[in-house]
């Protein structure tokens, strides 16, 4: 099948004018300025070279979080009472306090969906049978996974994560999310609903998440890839919020075509600048996919780390704004593929 010109040309201008279209806009004028990402290493055992990311698990390193001292420990925690998380919140609090004009500092915590249908049919097929035709297709006989819903495993995933962000609110008091942002494809949806209900969160910051076209996974043919309508999330998931300009049926997926890795972190740069412009909390959650994710540990300069189904990985952030217009990224022509 072609990967036609015309398709990345409609691909980008739909992404372009929905984001112009919102309310959310980046207030920075990216002729003028734009933001520059990068990740701050020293404070998570995902951000070491040593670590292992097919063998790590975050459930049991209390997140990855390095056991180490802080500048800040001797005033905040002179007798060494604090967990290792109270006296991170204060280094990063401080991070903040010191930054320049211009700078500001966020810890994110990505989470990657339980197990889909989609997931579980690749792994029944066989990945080439299944990128090949079972991809292309709604479903079989027996199951759904355009949209790809969670599957029984994928549910029990998102319960293993919600038990361990309990545990670490009642025992190493973690700071818990200010603000919410999932992916608008279903398995996204429910996994954070599934992680954050019942929760002790604070009453200022509750478990609303914001629905971003732009954090869905790699947009490509397949049919898991293809999100609901408006009116479907809006019934399925009644108290999330969903961003302007989000069109009531999915206008990015076109059947057999899809955007190069270069143009997926092109779109994840829009969707993070969209946030690390008009969200001025610190501590923000974003449930997506591994492909996306991905892409937002490229565009935040993190090394490469592969998400189980379930898992989280956090990341502190430093972005500044940088005068002056962003440097040229070229997009990436599409070829021929078969």
């Amino acid at each position: 099948m072609e990967l036609r010109e015309s398709f990345h040309r409609k691909f980008w201008k739909r992404t372009r004018n929905k984001i112009r279209g919102q309310d959310s806009t980046p207030k920075h004028d990216p002729q003028s300025s734009y933001i520059r990402f990068s990740t701050v290493t020293g404070y998570f055992l995902q951000d070491e070279t040593s670590t292992n990311a097919s063998t790590f698990s975050f459930l049991n390193t209390n997140f990855g979080l390095i056991n180490r001292t802080y500048a800040t420990d001797t005033s905040y925690d002179p007798r060494g009472k604090k967990t290792q998380w109270q006296r991170f919140a204060t280094q990063v609090f401080r991070l903040n306090c010191d930054a320049p004009l211009g700078t500001q500092y966020k810890l994110l915590y990505m989470g990657r969906h339980g197990e889909g249908y989609h997931n579980a049919a690749e792994s029944f097929y066989g990945t080439p049978a299944w990128n090949c035709y079972y991809s292309l297709l709604d479903g079989n006989d027996t199951v759904n996974w355009a949209d790809a819903r969670l599957t029984p495993e994928g549910v029990t995933q998102a319960q293993i994560v919600n038990a361990f962000w309990a545990s670490e609110i009642r025992n190493q008091k973690i700071p818990t999310p200010q603000n919410y942002y999932t992916s608008p494809l279903t398995r996204c949806l429910a996994t954070a609903n599934i992680t954050f209900s019942g929760l002790d969160l604070s009453s200022r910051h509750s478990f609303v998440p914001t629905v971003k076209e732009l954090f869905r996974e790699g947009i490509s043919g397949h049919t898991c890839d293809r999100r609901g309508s408006k009116s479907y999330i809006q019934s399925a998931f009644p108290s999330y919020q969903i961003e302007s300009g989000f069109t009531e049926t999915d206008q990015l997926w076109e059947a057999y075509h899809a955007e190069t890795q270069v143009d997926q972190d092109i779109r994840s740069k829009i969707v993070l600048d969209d946030v690390f412009s008009n969200d001025r909390e610190t501590y923000i959650s974003i449930t997506s996919h591994s492909g996306e994710i991905a892409s937002l540990l490229r565009v935040l300069g993190h090394r490469t780390f592969r998400l189980s189904t379930g898992a989280v990985i956090p990341v502190l952030v430093k972005a500044e704004t940088i005068g002056g217009p962003m440097p040229t990224t070229a997009t990436e022509p599409y070829a021929t593929a078969t």
